[in-house]
């Protein structure tokens, strides 16, 4: 082998194998290296769209599963409600029917005779009827204007109200009317309510406090007492009103407590409209007013002093002997308790009557010197 056949195949070693046109496949195209700024804004602009909309659509996938959440909740709170209602129907059915067996049975026992079905509702019918009649602000019928028939029949369908309701009597019909014409607006006063005030000549209260039974006299009661804590207030505000020192502390403070005794006194007032005042503290505010109208005051102070307070002796340590409560002493003061602690607002109330007292004082001086409250 010569030289110049070694070079050759050296040559060809180091050149590698050529690529022919022929089986040779043309190279992929490369990515550019540098873009512009348009189809970069443009790329950016797709990615935020496309990330806007599928937020979107995750939104939207969690308000309609909320919204189908609160509709399931309403339906069981509503299948609840009904439930509790008609289980509250049917134990409500179960009582009055156990409660009527028993009264049978007493009835039975005792050797009387058994209570037709139907009258058990015409009781209660009938409560409801006095009831109704005794909150109709105790319309005094026998002081107005007696109509016929055809006269309240043509007036109240004048005013735009049914001339005849269904087991409406005429003395009713009449009820009804007047309290329609009249109004029944509430009286005006610094506190209102919707017991009709009486005139000043006819505030003068009984000692005794009607019985329960007698409701036409203890609605009159009521309207007395409101009255008269209503005049009282109204004279307060006034004397308040013409005083010049209002701009003082002790104008201010005086202010003050005028304004809170008539705030604190609302709760009283609605007692009294509904009636459910209860009787100790009823007899010894009727003790208390008693005893201001005539102008007794140490009596109205000693009233309320046992209102609040009571009579039992406290505290413990100064009227007993050891520091250990026994079972027989118990009974020592029993009924003898103060009302005052009752309860914030029975208390807030009756420091406003006591307040009503020292003002009262003021305004109507008493002819015997020794009833000033000190």
């Amino acid at each position: 082998m010569d030289f110049a056949a070694l070079m050759s195949k050296e040559i060809a070693k180091k050149k590698g194998p050529t690529s022919t046109t022929t089986d040779s496949k043309p190279a992929a195209a490369a990515p550019p290296k540098f873009i512009s700024k348009r189809e970069a804004e443009e790329q950016r602009k797709a990615a935020y769209l496309a990330e806007q909309k599928r937020l979107e659509e995750e939104r939207a996938a969690k308000a309609a599963q909320k919204r189908k959440r609160e509709e399931e909740a309403e339906e069981e709170a509503k299948a609840r409600e009904e439930k509790r209602q008609r289980l509250a129907e049917e134990s409500r059915l179960r009582r009055e029917a156990r409660e009527a067996e028993e009264e049978r049975q007493r009835r039975k026992r005792l050797g009387l005779p058994e209570i037709p079905p139907n009258q058990n509702s015409d009781a209660d019918s009938k409560d409801k009827d006095d009831e109704a009649t005794n909150s109709d602000l105790d319309l005094d019928l026998d002081n107005q204007p007696d109509l016929s028939d055809e006269d309240l029949t043509s007036k109240l369908r004048s005013l735009g109200h049914p001339a005849l309701l269904f087991g409406e009597s005429l003395s009713d019909r009449k009820k009804r009317y007047y309290k329609i014409t009249l109004g029944l607006e509430t009286a005006t006063g610094p506190i209102e309510t919707t017991l009709l005030p009486v005139p000043e000549a006819k505030m003068k209260l009984s000692p005794t406090v009607p019985p329960l039974s007698d409701k036409k006299s203890r609605r009159l009661l009521y309207r007395q007492l409101s009255s008269y804590f209503n005049m009282v207030l109204r004279e307060w505000e006034l004397a308040l009103a013409k005083e010049q020192n209002s701009d003082t502390f002790a104008g201010q403070a005086a202010r003050n407590a005028m304004v809170s005794s008539k705030e604190t006194m609302r709760p009283l007032f609605r007692k009294f409209e509904k009636g459910d005042l209860d009787e100790e503290i009823l007899a010894a505010i009727v003790e208390i007013v008693v005893a201001a109208q005539e102008r007794r005051y140490v009596d109205a102070n000693d009233g309320y002093l046992r209102l609040s307070i009571g009579k039992a002796a406290w505290p413990i340590g100064v009227t007993m002997v050891g520091i250990h409560e026994r079972s027989a002493r118990e009974k020592l003061h029993d009924g003898a308790k103060g009302h005052i602690m009752g309860g914030e607002v029975t208390r807030k109330y009756l420091q406003s009557i006591k307040r009503c007292l020292t003002f009262a004082q003021v305004r109507w001086p008493p002819t015997d010197i020794r009833q000033l409250m000190g």
